[in-house]
């Protein structure tokens, strides 16, 4: 299985697996991305850029290529999933009056496009428009990290 990650899950991984203390994970992990089995997206890397977690931040740097532009096919992907005017809600009104960063969708049409699960720290909860309501609504597998870590065996 190949998996698409999104800014909570990979902020999560940096904020608790250190690599000097998780050497094998980081080795699964960079094996992985090296691979093209994790993929993400340019609207991941935006979010990264603000985010507190050095880490991350120069990681992403030395993995630009994960973070893909969005394709033709993954744009209209994010329109088909704001057809569903529930989910329009995923858009907070602070972030469009201020013109904030919004990966849910993208790295929802990636993962629809290129075949791959969704990996996420977001939780399904009924009647909510979070990227695993929205995956579930489009037949898209959707992961927690632990899940992630679950389809791929890894014990430490």
């Amino acid at each position: 299985m190949s998996y698409a990650f999104d800014t909570s899950a990979l902020s999560a991984l940096h904020r608790n697996y250190y690599r000097r203390r998780f050497p094998t994970l980081w080795e699964h992990f960079d094996n992985l991305v090296a691979n093209a089995e994790i993929v993400s997206t340019r609207e991941v890397l935006r979010e990264i850029e603000d985010s507190p977690l050095e880490n991350l931040r120069e990681w992403s740097v030395n993995n630009k290529e994960l973070f893909a532009i969005p394709s033709a096919a993954e744009g209209a992907f994010v329109s088909e999933i704001y057809r569903v005017e529930h989910f329009q809600q995923n858009i907070e009104k602070q972030k469009l009056l201020k013109g904030g960063k919004n990966a849910d969708p993208f790295i929802i049409a990636r993962a629809q496009v290129s075949e791959h699960a969704v990996v996420t720290m977001e939780l399904f909860k009924a009647g909510a428009s979070k990227i695993p309501n929205i995956c579930r609504h489009f037949e898209i597998p959707c992961l927690t990290l632990e899940g992630f870590m679950e389809k791929e065996e890894w014990q430490f």
